[in-house]
């Protein structure tokens, strides 16, 4: 039977607050608590605790044949204890019914896989420990920050032990190929790659609420019928979507909750699909070929590239002065500047800094606190301007701590044993 292969991105930024140029080095604070108690509260009002228990609810109904898989961002995670503990238990009570994957990714949400290795294996291996606190799962399957992916990248994935990898199907990349199908690294073929279906992850994430689409309103009968018409021999079907996508970005009153809800048992019923998590279907399916991406990918806009969070100005300035610190962050071990550091380097500070304004104008601007991308620099580099200074005292500080002074062992002289004398024997 083919899979159908459910991925939600759970991710919420600390948002910055409004810090003027006058605050730099004097107020260390830099987040805007109360936006992000807010939507933090209103997201997991409309969509984090009703699908969570729909979730519930669908398994309960269909046991092991129905399956999802998560990525939370560890910004995410943070929030939830901080701000809605309730959503945190939510998502324990679906991890205990072990039909759930929770899959690694970078802690803050980070763009780290493209500057710094080290970072990034240590961002990953903090998401990665946290998620097998919480949940009681070791992640074997691994999404980067914005399906961004690479060679190179996905190299440096497999290097980290794991096994499986997705990312976006590229049209650019693909070509005449199908997204239906694992792939491999083009370096490392060991690590298997699931590929985001878009057209049919969109069709529910960006097109279900457009009265204006031609195909509109989505039911569970079209969708099935769009399932059956995909080639007998392709493997799987990956729907990679926001989890905001239920509640949020498309509210109850468009009856995507429905939807959702009486999706498994149409699929159960007309076709010959079944529910697989991401570690599944790269056991259970061989791979076609090796997929050749030389430069990075992501799922955004209609180019699929970087472009929506690195490629202006205004972005690669931020985001060279960001990691031009990486190395005095490595001398300090103040918990307050590390934190910082991770919550700074989350991907929305620089996707709020995109001038592209164009067809993709309307995504770029849900959830920015900004009036404009100059804005959001200016804001942006304000805050890293403290942070460099309270850095610099870190370092500083070190330099002037008294180093203990440790005597050099002396080795102890080697006493010579005195040489036995042979005497010779005399002539008779």
């Amino acid at each position: 039977m083919k899979s159908i292969c459910f991925y939600f991105q759970v991710h919420q930024p600390f948002r910055l607050r409004k810090y003027r140029f006058f605050d730099i080095g004097k107020e260390h604070h830099y987040y805007d608590d109360y936006e992000n108690e807010f939507i933090m509260k209103r997201v997991g009002d409309k969509c984090y605790l009703p699908m969570n228990q729909l979730l519930l609810d669908l398994i309960k109904e269909y046991g092991s044949q129905f399956k999802v898989s998560f990525s939370v961002s560890g910004t995410a995670l943070d929030q939830f204890e901080m701000y809605y503990p309730e959503v945190l238990e939510s998502f324990k009570r679906l991890a205990a019914t072990g039909s759930i994957e929770f899959l690694a990714e970078t802690y803050p949400h980070a763009l780290a896989s493209l500057k710094s290795k080290d970072e990034f294996v240590k961002q990953v291996t903090h998401q990665r420990n946290r998620i097998k606190a919480l949940f009681g799962q070791e992640p074997v399957t691994f999404r980067n920050t914005e399906l961004i992916y690479s060679d190179e990248i996905g190299a440096m994935v497999a290097d980290m032990g794991f096994k499986t990898m997705l990312t976006e199907g590229a049209k650019h990349i693909l070509g005449w190929k199908s997204p239906n199908y694992i792939y491999t690294n083009a370096i490392n073929p060991k690590l298997k790659l699931l590929l985001k279906n878009f057209q049919l992850s969109d069709d529910i994430a960006f097109r279900f609420s457009e009265r204006a689409w031609n195909e509109w309103p989505l039911t569970t009968e079209k969708y099935v019928t769009w399932l059956n018409q995909i080639a007998p021999d392709e493997q799987v079907v990956n729907l990679f979507m926001d989890y905001e996508t239920f509640g949020e970005h498309q509210w109850p009153e468009t009856g995507i909750f429905d939807f959702m809800r009486a999706l498994p048992a149409a699929v159960f019923k007309h076709t010959n699909f079944q529910f697989n998590t991401p570690a599944e279907v790269s056991e259970k399916f061989q791979p076609v070929a090796k997929l050749h991406v030389p430069y990075p990918i992501s799922w955004a806009d209609e180019e699929r590239d970087l472009t929506a969070w690195l490629g202006n100005e205004l972005q690669d300035e931020a985001f060279d002065k960001l990691y031009s610190l990486e190395d005095k962050v490595k001398t300090c071990n103040d918990p307050q500047l590390l934190r910082d550091w991770e919550y700074l380097q989350t991907s929305d500070h620089f996707y709020y800094m995109c001038t592209k304004w164009f067809s993709d104008g309307d995504v770029h601007k849900y959830f920015n606190p900004y009036g404009s991308p100059y804005d959001a620099f200016i804001n942006y580099m304000n805050v890293l301007s403290d942070f460099e200074i309270r850095l610099q005292q870190c370092v500083d500080n070190l330099k002037l701590q008294p180093r203990k002074q440790i005597k050099p062992k002396v080795k102890p002289k080697n006493k010579r044993k005195p040489r036995k004398t042979v005497k010779k024997a005399k002539d008779e």
